[in-house]
């Protein structure tokens, strides 16, 4: 239905009890669950891009035609979408998902129950983010990435998937459950990082990083274990300063 600034599917299917602030948009069968808020200027349910290039050939594009074509996303309860965040078809956004302004999520996405991504975070699609993660603002996540429960991902952090830029090859990069990874660093592609490692802030991670290591520098290279970390933050917590 079309409603005032709103655009709503008839094939999508909104709990009666979630906030919405116009305008919006949602196409296809999407769902979403209770207790969710959606604010001004989202969309959901976008068509991927092989999709739109097909319907462009069309003499006419309008949202009735994008709405035909879109498969729509599914959000759990409790999920809120702040302004400006656009979330493509098959997505999925499980229970207590937060995302901040600007967020783009890419079809074939699942972020895990109580995930928070922050503003104008870009995850570019077939990602699977655990449950109970923290990522920032700023944070770019590519195609093929698997992160785990848990994980920290500092602000304006860099994932890559593709060793040598532009290449027709894509490879997994992985990040194990209760990662840290400081903001401005950069995880090259292929990468595996073990649970429990730490990235610091600005690091190029060009290999593989063991479980429980903290690594910092360009390449970056081990400078500790996780418990040395966690006693540095606990002693820094504990400071006057």
């Amino acid at each position: 239905m079309n409603v005032g600034a709103h655009f709503i599917s008839k094939r999508a299917v909104l709990n009666s009890k979630i906030f919405v602030m116009p305008p919006l948009t949602v196409l296809g069968p999407t769902s979403v669950g209770p207790g969710s808020a959606l604010l001004s200027y989202v969309l959901i349910g976008f068509p991927a891009r092989k999709k739109l290039i097909e319907a462009l050939r069309e003499p006419v594009l309008d949202l009735e035609k994008l709405d035909e074509l879109s498969s729509g996303a599914k959000l759990g309860s409790g999920v809120i979408v702040r302004s400006h965040c656009v979330i493509y078809e098959d997505a999925e956004l499980r229970d207590g998902v937060e995302l901040g302004h600007g967020v783009l999520v890419r079809e074939r996405t699942v972020v895990d129950r109580g995930t928070k991504i922050g503003t104008g975070t870009i995850i570019d699609g077939q990602t699977v983010i655990g449950e109970g993660s923290n990522i920032q603002s700023g944070v770019y996540i590519p195609i093929a990435t698997r992160i785990g429960r848990r994980v920290f991902i500092g602000p304006r952090a860099v994932v890559t998937n593709d060793k040598y830029p532009p290449s027709r090859k894509i490879v997994e990069t992985v990040i194990e459950d209760d990662v840290v990874i400081g903001a401005n660093s950069t995880i090259i592609a292929g990468i595996k990082i073990g649970e429990s490692a730490v990235v610091a802030a600005g690091a190029v991670v060009t290999k593989d990083v063991e479980p429980g290591v903290v690594v910092a520098g360009v390449p970056a290279r081990p400078i500790m274990r996780r418990n040395e970390y966690e006693e540095k933050k606990r002693k820094y917590e504990e400071s006057s300063r």
